[in-house]
């Protein structure tokens, strides 16, 4: 095997500047996972938030609805007829033509 020559193994760059691809490719792919990552995580925290800011909002309505409701029932009693008049007699209030009396000395028992 004379006329066989053993091929040279000739290194193109020194062992401190090779690239190692599998391994850059390992990385490039972690740094894209990992933006990838942030973004939807920025996403589900907005999300979140909105639902909190959704829930309290939702909240406020249904009291300011209870309250419009108790308001409304108020406004139905001080405008009935009645009430007036027994509102009006509890402040010494009489009717035109009515002659009112005054009891002194009453324990009010």
């Amino acid at each position: 095997m004379a006329g066989r020559a053993t091929p040279r193994h000739v290194p193109l760059r020194s062992a401190a500047i090779r690239v190692r691809w599998e391994r850059l490719g390992r990385v490039a792919l972690l740094v894209v996972l990992g933006a990838v990552v942030a973004v939807y995580a920025e996403h589900a925290v907005s999300y979140l938030s909105t639902r909190t800011q959704n829930a309290r909002q939702n909240a406020i309505v249904r009291s300011l609805e209870l309250r419009h409701a108790q308001l409304e029932q108020s406004e139905r009693t001080l405008n009935d007829p009645t009430t007036i008049i027994r509102r009006a007699r509890q402040l010494g209030m009489t009717r035109a033509g009515e002659q009112p009396y005054v009891l002194t000395g009453h324990s009010g028992r």
